[in-house]
């Protein structure tokens, strides 16, 4: 078990459905260590109560009925970019997922973890480390899995991991973000993306981008995610 911190971790729980989030604070409650200073039931109210109560954690849904938890989790670290947004999902489509990722959300987990489960994602995202859900990391190996077989033989000289890093790019990722969804540092992630100008003979991040779309890298198709 993680060592209890001398001071407790705030969390605010934000969720549509209020037999989870009722059901999540009074699980949360009985943890030592942890705090919970806020609910919220939509969009507005999270960025409202995360604004006012400050949290070190806000478990975030994706679907807020009418709002957007990708847009809620962008407007709470815009302003407080401090704070460590954990995405709870019943798993929506993959594009609101890494939309989630794009906006700066820091772990992400299941609806149904188990209770140690959750509390070390809250311990881990409220100490600064990105948490992934076993379930959710096989989600972005398979995100990025259809994203290679529907780019085809195109690139042949890159490797694969080179190919994964290439359609995060043409999609307009940057390296920061690149790196949280393939589980990487930003250093390496940096590494791929000099080796790829060389091995496509492009000068910057521009060329390759409008390189690859050209042949259909990073292009959205029928049947795609989102």
């Amino acid at each position: 078990m993680t060592e209890v911190p001398a001071s407790p971790i705030r969390v605010v729980v934000v969720d549509d459905h209020p037999v989870f989030r009722i059901g999540m604070t009074a699980l949360l409650e009985e943890i030592a260590g942890i705090d919970v200073v806020g609910q919220a039931a939509s969009e507005e109210q999270a960025v409202s109560v995360t604004a006012e109560q400050r949290p070190d954690v806000v478990l975030m849904d994706l679907d807020l009925g009418g709002g957007s938890g990708v847009e809620a989790t962008r407007a709470i670290l815009r302003a407080r970019p401090s704070t460590g947004v954990l995405v709870v999902t019943m798993f929506g489509d993959d594009e609101a997922l890494f939309g989630a990722i794009r906006a700066g959300a820091r772990g992400y987990l299941l609806k149904g973890a188990a209770p140690d489960e959750v509390e070390r994602a809250i311990r881990a995202v409220a100490g600064g480390a990105m948490m992934l859900g076993p379930q959710v990391a096989t989600r972005a190996v398979d995100y990025l899995t259809n994203a290679r077989s529907a780019r085809g033989g195109v690139f042949a000289e890159l490797t694969d991991r080179e190919r994964d890093v290439l359609e995060l790019v043409a999609r307009g990722h940057d390296n920061a973000t690149i790196a949280r969804m393939l589980v990487l540092t930003s250093k390496t992630v940096r590494n791929y993306v000099y080796a790829i100008f060389t091995k496509l003979d492009v000068s910057d991040r521009a060329a390759l981008v409008a390189k690859a779309r050209d042949a259909g890298v990073g292009v959205e198709r029928s049947g795609d995610p989102g």
